[in-house]
């Protein structure tokens, strides 16, 4: 009889450290990435947003997913903005949920992936696109162009946290190249205080646009063609107006696989054909054949395509 009761003594001690070294790997478990944001103090706010929206069963999918996680100070930020908003109640679902979308992506991303480049976020554009996100590693990392990192790295079940300091807006085409400081130039075209078209406010209404982007060095090539020009300032409105718009398309969200070889394409400042039979590049009817660099930057009412000379109808 002893030795019976000790047998059961021992498998009820066996038992309940088996029962306690369970308990113990269930707590060691990774969390996934809506349970660590709960369990932060600086994403209460983000939380509450992802509630609101109803993303938090998004997040707590396989994925993997890299979110890009705004604290409660850069939520402040997002409403101080606004005047009409007090609190998350005020910003309507469709908008809190494209821009909670613009700071998730696929895949597992760390910190020392990043270089300078465009990744596609869950936001989508004109049609079912989805809104690119600018990385920029030079001099420190910026998220669409001004988003820093606070903390990077936090490893979920489901994913990777990087703690930014912003809420990110989804760019439209506008905010895509004031972003990049590889058009800086174009910027400054576009916004020349003599021009008599309001490129600005027309590109950034609803679009859709698609945008042909002449870089800096484009811009300095067209400069150094004539010696009379030294500066944008130098070249006259009519001229430089003329120019601007034969880089946009007006009413299309034209990506770089819907271009098919010698398409024709009409720009609001005349035609361009596609040629596509080495490389993509876009013939003008100046006779130019120009080279399209960087395709598919998607925005919230079009898509810019960087090219490597302005355009000259």
């Amino acid at each position: 009889m002893k030795i019976f009761s000790t047998l059961i003594f021992g498998l009820f001690i066996m038992s309940s450290l088996s029962l306690t070294s369970c308990g113990d790997d269930d707590n060691d478990q990774p969390k996934t990435i809506v349970d660590t944001a709960i369990e932060t103090d600086n994403l209460s706010i983000l939380v509450e947003a992802l509630t609101k929206a109803n993303l938090v069963s998004t997040l707590q999918g396989d994925g993997p997913f890299t979110v890009f996680a705004p604290t409660n100070d850069a939520f402040q930020a997002l409403l101080d903005s606004n005047p009409d908003w007090d609190s998350l109640d005020d910003i309507d679902n469709a908008t809190l949920t494209e821009v909670l979308k613009f700071h998730v992506i696929s895949g597992n991303v760390m910190a020392s992936d990043l270089t300078d480049t465009y990744v596609t976020s869950l936001a989508s554009g004109p049609n079912s696109k989805p809104i690119s996100i600018q990385i920029d590693v030079t001099g420190g990392v910026k998220f669409n162009g001004s988003a820093a990192p606070v903390t990077t790295d936090i490893s979920t079940s489901n994913g990777i946290v990087h703690i930014i300091n912003e809420v990110m807006l989804p760019p439209s085409v506008v905010n895509i190249a004031l972003n990049n400081s590889n058009f800086t130039s174009l910027v400054a075209a576009l916004t020349r205080s003599d021009l008599t078209t309001d490129f600005v406010s027309i590109l950034s209404g609803e679009g859709p646009f698609t945008i042909f982007a002449p870089t800096n060095e484009a811009f300095q090539v067209l400069l150094d063609s004539n010696s009379d020009w030294d500066s944008l300032n130098d070249i006259p409105v009519a001229t430089l107006e003329a120019v601007l718009t034969y880089h946009v398309i007006a009413g299309a969200n034209v990506q770089a696989a819907e271009l098919t070889d010698n398409q024709s394409v009409e720009a609001l400042g005349g035609s361009l054909v596609v040629d596509l039979s080495s490389g993509a590049k876009l013939e003008t009817t100046s006779n130019q054949s120009v080279n399209i660099i960087i395709t598919d930057v998607q925005g919230s009412n079009g898509v810019v395509h960087a090219v490597d000379t302005v355009l000259l109808p």
